[in-house]
């Protein structure tokens, strides 16, 4: 096929004001390859774009803008279709307004000229596509941009996915997002995953890089003893265990689906302990890593991570696998139940 070196001239009213006069003309393969990036926002198919390709070969700089070609001779450009799809394509097009008829008599296309150089052309005119022009380029651009901003955030979405993976290799939200990600999704759709991933991100990752919660000795005594490396403070389970706790209250206020399991009210720490060792082998964490966590953290902090997993529920996929990473894992030192239960706690008021 045939490609020519076409241009057209723009309405001054749609040109920016900053607008140099070489782009007052515009390359009608330009316009062409505007409305092919947008078809499906014209209910246009590839093949009706493979007619339009073909009529727009016919012209010829300083011949008008008219093709009187015959069907025959557009269907054998356009690769063999047949003179029905022919004319179901050109149907289309001057049903969206694109082109436009400029019948003979005797309704055949051809052109006459006169003896001074004057011409009629009677055939399909292409002049209405490329007085919207700017029409067309606007929305190509929208969609690129659109393109381009679904891409920013599906990466954005893919790097907190890898985030949470990280911090918790069985999270079912992430299984489900990524399944949703082999779909074509809209610019919203992204965005609500993308709020919806954040959300999560919030909830369930204990951050390395979130402020750890300030420990403040009382005298100086006290803080010898937690600066320093002895054997001593390594057997101390009581004194670690105590560093990083939070109340009973925020627990069992926080953490409702644990406590509403309880047979009276949890006031004390022997009360919460106590629960989370009848927890601990309902949710598949066997009594004898649930006593090695409370070796290895304290028995306090140990219970607190069964009320919060309960209550992150559905999210985690296996509750052995992941409170065997947060107590004797190699995410130990990143559980911190103060900040989980603040997230927690947020993540419920915001939602609520």
């Amino acid at each position: 096929m045939a490609f020519t070196k076409l241009s057209v001239k723009r309405q001054k009213a749609h040109l920016p004001h900053d607008e140099t006069a070489s782009a007052a003309e515009l390359d009608v393969w330009t316009i062409f390859r505007a409305l092919r990036d947008s078809h499906t926002q014209f209910g246009l198919r590839p093949s009706h774009m493979q007619t339009l390709q073909a009529l727009l070969s016919f012209l010829k700089p300083g011949h008008g803008e008219v093709v009187f070609a015959s069907n025959a001779e557009i269907c054998r450009r356009v690769g063999g279709i047949d003179e029905r799809t022919l004319r179901r394509h050109i149907d289309r097009f001057l049903a969206l307004g694109f082109i436009t008829r400029q019948d003979s008599p005797n309704r055949k296309r051809y052109r006459v000229r006169s003896s001074d150089g004057q011409c009629i052309s009677y055939g399909l005119s292409l002049s209405p596509l490329f007085e919207r022009a700017d029409e067309l380029l606007a929305v190509a651009q929208k969609l690129e941009n659109m393109r381009r901003d679904c891409i920013f955030i599906r990466k954005q979405i893919l790097t907190k996915l890898a985030h949470l993976e990280e911090t918790n290799p069985d999270n079912v939200f992430t299984s489900a997002v990524r399944k949703a990600l082999r779909r074509k999704l809209s610019i919203a759709e992204y965005r609500s995953l993308l709020s919806e991933t954040e959300s999560e991100y919030r909830l369930l990752s204990t951050a390395v890089d979130a402020p750890k919660t300030a420990f403040l000795p009382a005298n100086d005594g006290q803080a010898d003893r937690h600066l320093s490396k002895s054997e001593k403070e390594d057997k101390d389970i009581e004194t670690v265990d105590n560093d990083n706790k939070p109340e009973v209250q925020t627990l069992t206020s926080v953490c409702r689906e644990a406590t509403a399991f309880a047979p009276k009210g949890l006031t004390t720490w022997k009360d919460v302990e106590r629960h989370a060792e009848t927890l601990a082998p309902m949710m598949g964490i066997h009594a004898s890593t649930f006593d090695k966590a409370k070796i290895a953290i304290g028995p306090q902090k140990a219970s607190c991570a069964i009320f919060i997993m309960l209550q992150l529920g559905k999210r985690i996929r296996n509750f052995g696998a992941y409170f065997h990473s947060i107590t004797l894992g190699k995410r130990v030192h990143q559980f911190d139940p103060i900040v989980l239960l603040q997230r927690l706690a947020n993540f419920e008021n915001a939602t609520a």
